[in-house]
């Protein structure tokens, strides 16, 4: 089967398309045959190489990529509700590698149906799986409940993008975004559910006397330790990514105890698997907010042989909403 590999860790270049084997499904597994795969920054951090001593992540060679969507092509022992040819998404299973193929191996309780649903499979892929992961930690982490506020930082990224309608569904009183100044122009034209989106910058200035119960950080730095200003007691804040490639960034746990407030840690490939119930509800949810129009944002599809061009792309933030492979043979 044709797959984008990371042949050694390294810049763009080092993605090439290859012939690999095509996998087989074991028990509780299926088969996908991939039509759209998601490009996300976490692709970023592994073919760079950033994140190769931790447990459980690849070594090089490999395949990137941890969201698809396509078709049932066959099922593994035990595995039941779905049929072959049936139009599906998958979010990663933990392991966070192998959508960039055109076939798919994924664990059947991280799949969800689009058979009767009129979502389309680019849109699926680039928003379900994360607004599902967005339910999780909006649930499970924060434990949002109805009538709070949310702020969510880098609020077009592909992540963050799933929480505002997330958090409209589950009965947020208000949704703020924060993003750089140069990503403004991109916000005023987003269709995403914000009440208001602010320059990160300038944001304790822009929301001078709001609070916000529930932050969403996947930017880090600086910017993490300005959020707490816009946090009273009780608040929590969710350290979900780095994507200000800050990684030497800490926060003063005197200030927290000073503030009242609590800040978790979110790593949705590590976390997941130990919430197996959490799951099948999260993915029907995500798949009713994206139905209801609560997840419309911006799509480009690139076909796999110009993935170094969207790895590109994503190392340069020159982009506005999600980026997704296709097979050449489908673009």
């Amino acid at each position: 089967m044709q797959a984008v590999q990371a042949t050694v860790f390294g810049d763009p270049s080092v993605l090439a398309v290859r012939e690999v084997p095509t996998p087989e499904p074991g028990p509780g597994e299926m088969t996908i045959d991939v039509t759209h795969a998601a490009v996300g920054l976490v692709d970023v951090f592994l073919r760079q190489g950033l994140l190769k001593g931790r447990p459980g992540m690849p070594q090089a060679p490999f395949v990137p990529g941890l969201e698809v969507a396509g078709t049932v092509r066959a099922l593994g022992e035990g595995v039941s509700g779905f049929v072959e040819g049936e139009r599906v998404v998958s979010m990663s299973a933990g392991h966070g590698t192998g959508g960039y193929a055109s076939v798919y191996l994924a664990k059947a309780l991280f799949v969800a149906s689009l058979d009767g649903y009129d979502i389309d499979s680019a849109l699926a892929v680039s928003v379900l799986p994360n607004a599902a992961m967005a339910h999780v930690a909006l649930t499970r982490v924060s434990r949002m409940v109805k009538g709070e506020s949310v702020l969510v930082h880098g609020a077009l990224g592909g992540f963050s993008a799933a929480f505002p309608g997330i958090a409209r569904q589950l009965g947020a009183s208000r949704v703020v975004g924060t993003v750089r100044a140069s990503k403004l122009d991109a916000a005023a034209r987003s269709r995403l559910p914000y009440d208001r989106i602010v320059d990160s910058a300038e944001m304790t200035e822009a929301l001078a006397g709001e609070t916000f119960d529930v932050v969403i950080d996947p930017v880090g730095g600086e910017l993490r330790t300005r959020s707490l200003d816009l946090m009273g007691p009780g608040s929590r804040l969710l350290a979900s990514g780095n994507a200000s490639g800050d990684w030497g960034h800490t926060l003063d746990s005197n200030d927290l105890w000073g503030r009242n407030v609590t800040v978790s840690g979110f790593n949705a490939g590590a976390y997941l698997p130990s919430v197996p119930d959490a799951i099948r509800p999260a993915l029907e949810a995500a798949r009713a907010a994206l139905a209801a129009g609560l997840g419309a944002t911006e799509i480009e599809v690139l076909p796999f042989s110009e993935a170094v061009t969207a790895h590109e792309r994503m190392e340069n933030r020159s982009l506005d909403g999600r980026l997704v492979l296709v097979p050449d043979r489908l673009a």
